[in-house]
């Protein structure tokens, strides 16, 4: 006469609980077929620019905001800075140089730093625009999205995105803010982060090093 022992369920994979389907190029593809891209804005230090200065980037940021046609999304991440690679830089310098005054003065300023980042909490901050593209941009089909060919889709959502992208980087570059486009590496990255958070992130290896792991109920 067999028993049989109770198994443990089946649990879900952390991939079960990601809405994200692929990254192709610039493009993120989520499962239900909608797709964004990711542009990433630079800071500017507005408390360093005068009281007309700031007034002119206010109003011309509310411009920029109203002229646009389609809808984005505004993202900031804060987190602690990691200026251990500015350390190693410093330490660096400091053995490379063989006046014994500079060597000193580098030696007080690389403890200056340490000094502030251990009594003052300093956060890295990154400001991102998200424009989104619906599968209901497809037409009768996009209501489907089980029934769409995921290559089809993510060349119609460049199509789609590529336009308001560039546009919306020309308006920045129009008020003074560098704006960059994330792709491949970087947006494995930041994503990585956010379904992994530390203190200061963390880098990862080229995603080409990497391989999908497909679990299986055996």
């Amino acid at each position: 006469m067999s028993i049989n022992k109770p198994t443990s369920p089946i649990k879900a994979s952390t991939q079960s609980f990601i809405e994200i389907e692929e990254i192709k190029d610039d493009v993120i593809l989520m499962k239900d077929y909608s797709a964004s891209v990711v542009i990433e804005v630079g800071a500017v230090n507005f408390w360093l620019l005068s009281q007309e200065e700031q007034t002119s980037m206010i109003y011309s940021y509310a411009s920029l905001l109203n002229s646009l046609s389609f809808p984005v999304q505004i993202l900031i991440l804060s987190k602690k800075m990691d200026i251990s690679a500015y350390l190693d830089y410093l330490d660096g310098k400091i053995n490379n140089q063989n006046n014994p005054l500079l060597k000193t003065q580098l030696l007080n300023y690389k403890e200056f730093i340490k000094n502030i980042v251990k009594k003052n909490v300093v956060l890295e901050k990154r400001f991102f625009f998200v424009v989104p593209f619906s599968p209901l941009e497809l037409g009768i089909s996009g209501a489907n999205p089980g029934s769409l060919n995921k290559d089809y889709v993510i060349s119609r959502a460049k199509t789609s995105l590529y336009p308001k992208r560039d546009n919306l980087i020309r308006l920045l570059s129009k008020i003074g803010l560098q704006a960059s486009v994330l792709s491949g590496q970087q947006l494995v990255e930041l994503f990585y982060n956010l379904y992994n958070p530390t203190s200061t992130g963390r880098r990862l290896a080229p995603i080409e090093s990497y391989t999908d792991v497909i679990m299986t109920q055996i």
